[in-house]
C-alpha cells in the first residue's frame, strides 16, 4: 500500500496537505514541494483573489499554515489555493491547484471541517467524440466527490446512454442499462441556483430527493430543462464537446426513450488541472 505522504504527493503535486481533512480550529498545513520559492494565492470559486494576512511567500520545501495566511478559509465557503513562482502571475501557477471546502455542520449550520482536494476535470469519451467536464465543487461537493470517485474507479467505463430525449437531456451512468441501477448508495440532494442550461451536468433521481446515485444527465435545451432548476442537483458542465452532446441528443430513439443504436460511454477519465491544461480558466473569470 502506498504511504500516505507518497499518495498525497501523487495527487496534489506542488501543494501537498498534511491531511485531507482539517478540523474547524486546526492549522491547515501544507508543504510546498518543488525547487523554487513560491507565493501562495487564494481565490473564491469565482476566481476573485482574496488578500493575505501578511506575506504569502513560502520557501521551497517549507510548511505553511494556510489558515494563518488566509484567515478567510475559516468562513464557510469553497476556495482555490494556488502556488505561483515568485515574480510570476496567477495564470502561470505551479502544479495542480487545491480546492479547500469549509463545510457546514448539518446539525447547527456552523463551519465544521475543511476538506482539501486537487482541482480536477473529466473527459467523457464516446464514439462520437470527447466531452470535457468541469465541476461545481462550491454548490455540490458531495455529488462531485462521488462522481469523481466513481469515474476514477472506472465505474462508468463501458456503460451506455440509456435515455435520450430530444431537446431535453441525454442520460447515462446506470450499470444495469435500463434506468433502475446505481452504485449501491444514495447521495443527499444538493439543489442549488445553477440553472440547467445546455451542457450542464446534473444528477438523475427517483421521487425521493435524496435518491441520486450514479445516473447523470447532460442538458440540451433550456426551454425544456428550466423546469429542473432547484429540483435536481446541477454539479458541473461541459466546457468542450457541446457538438458531441448535441449529436448524441439527435440520435433516433424508440420505446422508453432508449437509443435505437448503442451509445457508449467508452471511458470517463479524471485529470488534474495544470496551468497548461485548465478547463476552468473561463469559468473562474465569469465567462
Amino acid at each position: 500500500m502506498m504511504p500516505i505522504a507518497s499518495l498525497f504527493a501523487a495527487l496534489f503535486s506542488v501543494l501537498i496537505p498534511t491531511k485531507m481533512w482539517f478540523g474547524a480550529n486546526q492549522p491547515v498545513e501544507f508543504t510546498v514541494d518543488g525547487k523554487q520559492d513560491t507565493t501562495l494565492v487564494l481565490t473564491d470559486f469565482t476566481g476573485k483573489k482574496l488578500p493575505a494576512k501578511g506575506s504569502a511567500d513560502v520557501a521551497a520545501g517549507a510548511k505553511a499554515d494556510i489558515r494563518a495566511i488566509f484567515p478567510q478559509i475559516s468562513d464557510a465557503g469553497t476556495y482555490v489555493l494556488y502556488a505561483v513562482a515568485k515574480g510570476k502571475s496567477l495564470p502561470d501557477f505551479l502544479g495542480t491547484p487545491v480546492v479547500l471546502e469549509n463545510r457546514l455542520s448539518r446539525d447547527d449550520g456552523k463551519p465544521t471541517v475543511i476538506a482539501a482536494e486537487p482541482l480536477q476535470y473529466a473527459t467523457l469519451q464516446t464514439d462520437k467524440g470527447d466531452i470535457k467536464l468541469i465541476f461545481y465543487y462550491d454548490v455540490a461537493p458531495l455529488t462531485v466527490d462521488s462522481f469523481l470517485r466513481l469515474s476514477a474507479e472506472g465505474f462508468y467505463d463501458g456503460l451506455k446512454f440509456h435515455r435520450i430525449i430530444k431537446d431535453f437531456v441525454i442520460q447515462g451512468g446506470d450499470p444495469r442499462g435500463d434506468g433502475t441501477g446505481g452504485p449501491g448508495y444514495s447521495i443527499a440532494q444538493e439543489f442549488n441556483d445553477r440553472p440547467h442550461l445546455p451542457g450542464v451536468l446534473s444528477m438523475a433521481r427517483a421521487n425521493d430527493p435524496n435518491s441520486a446515485g450514479s445516473q447523470f444527465f447532460i442538458c440540451l435545451n433550456y426551454t425544456g430543462t428550466k423546469s429542473l432548476d432547484h429540483k435536481y442537483t446541477a454539479f458541473g458542465r461541459a466546457v468542450e464537446g457541446m457538438d458531441i452532446v448535441n449529436a448524441l441528443g439527435a440520435v433516433p430513439t424508440g420505446a422508453q426513450d432508449a437509443p435505437q443504436t448503442l451509445q457508449l460511454i467508452k471511458k470517463l477519465t479524471v485529470k488534474p488541472v495544470t496551468a497548461s491544461d485548465n478547463p476552468y480558466k473561463d469559468f473562474f473569470t465569469g465567462k
